[in-house]
């Protein structure tokens, strides 16, 4: 069975990320776009990195312009946004498709892993919000309009647990 270290993805630099990096860490994974209602949780997305970074949490954003055509920019634009707006410092990875044919790896196995509503396995919106658990493999599903800072509790508790992929 996969676990989040053996999936690939492309930073907004263009190269390749193994996220295997973060084995170990309970990761937040978020597809995310600059021109949405929900865009203000990157603030939220931020303040839980900096909350929790340094007890073993990461946000990994994943720019998608699926959905309304919210994220029209290029990375360079995509990174100085958040940056400028947000003071985002978690790791950002170049845009990528969480829905269809298309669909990056790591988002077709995150959507299989937590279905959503009724089962069904695509992504509804912009910020939806995916925790993995230290373990790689354990794997919740948030939609978008869950605030950031209402997965604290939940955060604390993966990261009370052990765990490494």
């Amino acid at each position: 069975m996969p676990t989040l270290g053996d999936f690939e993805a492309r930073g907004l630099d263009g190269k390749p990320v193994k996220l295997s990096r973060y084995a170990g860490q309970v990761v937040l994974a978020v597809n995310t776009a600059s021109r949405c209602g929900f865009t203000p949780q990157y603030a939220g997305l931020q303040a839980l990195h900096e909350r929790y970074r340094d007890q073993g949490l990461v946000v990994l954003g994943f720019p998608c312009n699926q959905f309304g055509a919210q994220e029209p920019g290029d990375a360079a634009e995509i990174g100085s946004f958040c940056e400028r707006n947000f003071g985002v410092d978690f790791p950002l990875f170049a845009k990528v498709d969480v829905n269809g044919d298309q669909a990056h790896p790591l988002w077709q196995w995150l959507t299989a892993q937590a279905p959503g509503l009724l089962g069904s396995q695509a992504v509804k919106w912009n910020f939806t919000k995916f925790l993995i658990a230290r373990d790689g493999r354990t794997v919740t599903r948030h939609a978008p309009q869950v605030e950031p800072a209402a997965l604290a509790a939940e955060i604390e508790t993966l990261l009370a647990q052990p765990g490494a992929q």
